[in-house]
C-alpha cells in the first residue's frame, strides 16, 4: 500500500488513527502452478509464540482484509491455529468456506487427549471449514482425525524419500484428502512429490512469503464499550447505528469487515442499519470485543476522527432537507469517510479501494461530484470559513444561511454529546 498523503491533503497522518499490522502470505499452487490460496504467518507478534490471541489477531486483521489484492484476493486462506484458538468467537466471524484451519498435532497425546478434541474438530467441520492437518494425522493415534482432513501437508524437510512414498500411499488409501507438499525448496523435491501424484505445493521452490502492510482505523475504547454494553442489552438497531455513526474508526472498520470476501455476503452493503441488521447481534458482539483488543488506550478521539463525525452528521441533517433517510444515510457515509485519506496516510483512491461503496458515493469523495459532492464541497467551506467557496455551494445546494448554520451548530453539539 502506498503511504503518501493524498494531493492537496494538510493535514498530518493522525498515528493514533491507525492499526498497522504486518502479515506474511505465502502461496499454495497446483500442479499448473495456479495459486489457490494462500497461507498467512502473522508478523506482528513481538515474542516467538504462537498463541490464541495472536491466532485471534491474525483471523481479525485477515477478516478485514479478505478479499483485497494485496493480500488474499478470492483464494483460500490458510490459518495456524492452537487448539485453544478453535473455540474462539472470532471464527464466528468468518465465512467458512473461504477459510482452511491449520490444525497442529498434539505432540505426544494420549489417545483419550485426541478424543476430547475430537467434537470440536468435527463441530468446525459441519460449520463448514477446511480442515488441514500435519503428515502426523496419519499415525494410528489420530485415526479419529484422518476422516475431517481435507488437506494433508507433507513436509519434504523432514520427509525422507522412502518415508513419503509410504506417507502417500496410506493417505490416499485411507483419506479423502488432498495432499500439500509443503517446503519445497529445490527441483528434485518437486519432482520426486509430483511424480507421486501430489497435485499441490508450497514452498520457497515457488514463492517466498511475501509481507502486506495491512491498515486498520483504531476506533476509541470508549466507543466500543458501548457498542459492546449495548449489544449485550439488545437495544435496537437504532441506538446500535447510534454508535457507529459516532465513531469514524468503528464505521470503517465494520463497513470493510462486511464488504470483505471473508465475510460471505453476495450484495454490497451500504448503511450501517442494513450492516447491524445483517450481522447480527451476535457476531456485533464477537466483532466488538475483537476490536477492543486492537483499539488505542486513549478514549479521546483523535481531530480528524472528530471532523469525520462532524462531516457525516452536517452532511445528513443538510440531505434531510430535501432527500429521503436513505438518501441521507449515503450523505452520512460520505462525511465520514471523507477523511480516509488522511487517516490511512494514503490517497483517497486507494482507500476507497478498501471499502465497497455506492458509485455516487465514490464519485463524491474522489471528484465532488453530484449532489453528494455538493454537499461534502459545503461542509468542507464551513471548515475553512470560506465565504465564497460557501455561498457558491450554498447556492447550488438551493441552501439557506440559516438551515446551514443551524444544522453545523446541531452536529457540533451531536458529536460533543458523544464524545463527552
Amino acid at each position: 500500500m502506498s503511504s503518501t498523503t493524498a494531493p492537496g491533503t494538510t493535514n498530518a497522518p493522525d498515528a493514533s488513527l491507525t492499526s498497522v499490522a504486518l502479515i506474511a502470505r505465502q502461496a499454495i499452487v497446483n500442479a499448473q502452478h495456479v495459486v489457490i490460496g494462500y497461507e498467512l504467518f502473522n508478523r506482528s507478534r513481538t515474542g516467538p509464540m504462537h498463541t490464541a490471541a495472536t491466532d485471534v489477531a491474525l483471523v481479525f486483521t485477515a477478516l478485514s482484509h479478505a478479499g483485497t489484492d494485496e493480500l488474499v484476493g478470492k483464494k483460500l486462506i490458510f490459518v495456524n491455529c492452537t487448539h485453544e484458538s478453535l473455540t474462539g468467537g472470532h471464527l464466528e466471524l468468518i465465512d467458512p468456506d473461504k477459510v482452511v484451519l491449520e490444525i497442529p498435532p498434539l505432540g505426544h497425546a494420549a489417545a483419550e487427549e485426541v478424543a476430547a478434541r475430537l467434537p470440536i474438530l468435527t463441530g468446525l467441520r459441519e460449520r463448514g471449514f477446511h480442515l488441514a492437518f500435519t503428515h502426523t494425522v496419519l499415525q494410528s493415534t489420530y485415526a479419529s482425525w484422518l476422516p475431517l482432513a481435507d488437506y494433508i501437508k507433507l513436509d519434504l524437510s523432514v520427509l525422507a524419500p522412502d518415508q513419503l512414498a509410504v506417507l502417500i500411499s496410506y493417505a490416499n488409501r485411507h483419506s479423502q484428502a488432498e495432499l500439500i507438499a509443503e517446503k519445497v525448496e529445490t527441483a528434485q523435491q518437486y519432482d520426486a512429490a509430483s511424480s507421486q501424484g501430489i497435485q499441490m505445493f508450497q514452498g520457497y521452490w515457488f514463492a517466498r512469503p511475501s509481507l502486506v502492510h495491512a491498515k486498520l482505523v483504531a476506533p476509541g475504547q470508549a466507543s466500543i464499550l458501548e457498542l459492546i454494553n449495548l449489544v449485550r442489552k439488545q437495544a435496537s438497531t437504532d441506538e446500535i447505528e447510534e454508535v457507529l455513526k459516532k465513531d469514524a474508526g468503528l464505521a470503517f472498520n465494520l463497513m470493510r469487515l462486511i464488504n470483505s470476501s471473508g465475510f460471505g455476503l453476495t450484495r454490497e452493503i451500504t448503511s450501517f442499519r442494513q450492516a447491524v441488521m445483517l450481522m447480527g447481534l451476535k457476531k456485533l458482539f464477537r466483532w466488538a470485543a475483537l476490536l477492543l483488543t486492537a483499539s488505542r488506550t486513549s478514549g479521546t478521539p483523535s481531530s480528524v476522527g472528530q471532523t469525520a463525525v462532524v462531516r457525516g452528521r452536517l452532511m445528513e441533517l443538510l440531505a434531510l432537507e430535501t432527500l429521503s433517510q436513505e438518501e441521507a444515510d449515503e450523505a452520512f457515509v460520505v462525511g465520514i469517510f471523507s477523511m480516509l485519506d488522511t487517516m490511512l496516510s494514503m490517497p483517497m483512491a486507494s482507500a476507497l479501494n478498501l471499502l465497497s461503496v455506492p458509485d455516487s458515493v465514490s464519485a463524491a469523495l474522489l471528484r465532488r461530484e453530484g449532489f453528494l459532492g455538493d454537499l461534502l464541497t459545503l461542509v468542507e467551506a464551513c471548515e475553512s470559513s470560506d465565504d465564497a467557496a460557501f455561498n457558491h455551494a450554498a447556492g447550488t445546494l438551493h441552501l439557506s444561511s440559516q438551515q446551514i448554520n443551524g444544522a453545523h451548530l446541531q452536529a457540533l453539539a451531536w458529536a460533543d454529546h458523544v464524545i463527552d
